[in-house]
């Protein structure tokens, strides 16, 4: 537990917690407070649920505000509020819903932590000269690199992925060399009350979870219907709006008397047409990415890639925008990431624009 936030003696340094109302950012708040450092907690309002029902583990809105506050108080530290709710909703919200409608599959949480939480936390933590800013993630910071979490069910390195070295050198992650179960029992043990608090959700601004209801409402023409064809274009049925489904997808389809089960593979965006086939034509054997991002060197050993938060890694070849797997990779979605692993290093990655099909006929 020593050296936690990497600062020398803490006694002389100012931490800045970023401070969600929940129990690893609260573990975080009391760790900095008992390292004897100056501490202050930040927490980002960004969003009002005010009248929306609450599903246990959303984050960022009234009573998560209101938990931060009493943990603030009961560690006697310093704690603001910002709102940041106009920001969340042009810059994850609002792009939430319209990669829904242009046929891709977003990855919100990314964007927050890279956008709304670390670009202004970054902001107002130097503004209050802090020595660093320490957040709740689960991921190591070793020296100039990223690495996963000793507990890899807790992992959050892919969310991380454009994380910058400049942002890196002044982050603190205390939490990566730990299993949930000793962080609650440290929330536990310095009387906090959010220590049996519902983990935080993905999509903390979807309350229900209906994520294609949320872009019906905010964008009425994502229920615009149309056809759901298979690789040839012939017409098998009608869908409600492509906002409903994702690559890989198999339920709902409501496609009967077929021979083989059958999958989304692609969403057309522009023809409004969903295209299905079997799980072979999912097969994909490279992506092309954007907006990458790549975290200290290239590593020196083999590269693996994991495509989707859940997916494990693979090997594969990265050059220029591209990203070759050593084995055809299935339910690869626009929008997604594309994360880079050397072991336990988190190099970086992109966003996945475009992929490559294995099958011929979805070479086009």
């Amino acid at each position: 537990m020593s050296d936690l936030f990497q600062l020398g003696d803490p006694a002389t340094k100012r931490i800045v917690v970023a401070m969600s109302g929940g129990v690893d950012s609260s573990v975080v708040a009391a760790l900095a407070a008992q390292s004897g450092a100056e501490v202050i907690g930040i927490t980002l309002r960004l969003y009002d649920d005010a009248g929306t029902p609450r599903r246990a583990g959303s984050c960022c809105a009234g009573q998560d505000v209101r938990d931060a506050r009493t943990v603030a108080d009961r560690l006697g530290i310093q704690h603001h509020v910002h709102d940041m709710a106009s920001r969340f909703r042009e810059d994850v919200i609002d792009r939430f819903a319209d990669d829904y409608v242009a046929g891709r599959t977003p990855i919100p949480c990314v964007r927050c932590n890279m956008g709304v939480k670390f670009h202004d936390l970054l902001s107002i933590a130097r503004e209050l000269g802090a020595d660093c800013l320490a957040t709740g993630h689960y991921v190591r910071r070793v020296g100039s690199e990223l690495h996963r979490a000793v507990d890899p069910a807790r992992d959050q390195s892919y969310f991380l992925f454009q994380t910058t070295e400049a942002q890196l050198d002044y982050l603190r992650f205390p939490l990566g060399g730990m299993e949930k179960a000793e962080v609650r029992r440290l929330a536990g043990e310095a009387g906090l009350i959010v220590a049996g608090k519902p983990d935080s959700q993905d999509i903390c601004f979807v309350p229900d979870g209906d994520y294609a209801g949320l872009v019906r409402k905010l964008r009425p023409e994502a229920a615009r219907s149309g056809d759901i064809v298979d690789l040839e274009g012939r017409v098998l049925g009608g869908h409600g709006g492509i906002a409903g489904f994702t690559i890989g997808q198999r339920r709902g389809l409501e496609i009967g008397g077929l021979a083989e089960p059958l999958y989304v593979v692609r969403l057309d965006a522009p023809a409004n047409r969903v295209v299905v086939g079997p799980r072979e034509a999912l097969a994909v054997e490279a992506a092309l990415l954007s907006e990458i991002n790549l975290i200290g060197p290239p590593p020196e050993g083999p590269l693996t890639v994991k495509v989707r938060s859940l997916a494990r890694p693979v090997p594969a070849v990265f050059e220029g925008n591209r990203v070759t797997f050593a084995a055809p990779e299935y339910g690869v979605a626009p929008g997604q990431a594309a994360v880079f692993y050397a072991g336990e290093r988190c190099w970086g990655g992109g966003w996945i624009e475009e992929t490559v099909a294995s099958d011929a006929r979805l070479a086009a």
